[in-house]
């Protein structure tokens, strides 16, 4: 009547054709399958925003609390911040869509109607504008600083040691 140290080996041997058949019923079974969440960054423009517990809050191997706070101030941490982000785009996500699609429709209207015209303009004339550019550095430019030149590279200087 006392307690028995025994070691129990248990192991379960099975053919590999009747380990198949004992899943298939439980795999067969027509479940709602739920597709992945579609991926709603993409090109990763925010990869930067995807900051977990470790990232913020590390103790290093020198100081650790006690694992339940631990534990506990990492499950506060992530709801907090699961709430407010859910919160704040409740609130701010229609509104900061409208504002950000004013935004963007007009700059791109200014682009479109504005900017490029007016690049365009300047393309176009900048091939007039650089003959005339020409012409005129040719015309004064050119003369001064070869004159210029003939001048002063009359001059000498020489240099002695006392």
């Amino acid at each position: 009547m006392g307690l028995e140290k025994e070691k129990s080996d248990t192991s379960i041997i099975m053919d590999e054709d009747e380990f198949n058949r004992s899943i298939e019923p439980i795999l067969s079974k027509k479940w709602k399958v739920y597709a992945a969440a579609p991926d709603r960054d993409p090109n990763d423009i925010n990869a930067h925003l995807k900051v977990g517990f470790e990232d913020v809050i590390a103790e290093p191997i020198s100081s650790h609390s006690f694992d339940r706070v631990w534990i506990g101030s990492h499950a506060v941490f992530e709801l907090v911040k699961f709430i407010f982000y859910r919160l704040l785009t409740t609130l701010l996500a229609v509104p900061l869509a409208f504002v950000l699609g004013v935004v963007f429709g007009v700059l791109s209207c200014i682009h479109i109607w504005l900017v490029m015209p007016a690049i365009q303009c300047f393309l176009m004339l900048l091939p007039s504008v650089q003959v005339v550019w020409r012409s005129l550095t040719d015309m004064f430019i050119t003369p001064l600083f070869h004159s210029m030149g003939k001048s002063l590279s009359s001059i000498q200087v020489k240099t002695t040691e006392n």
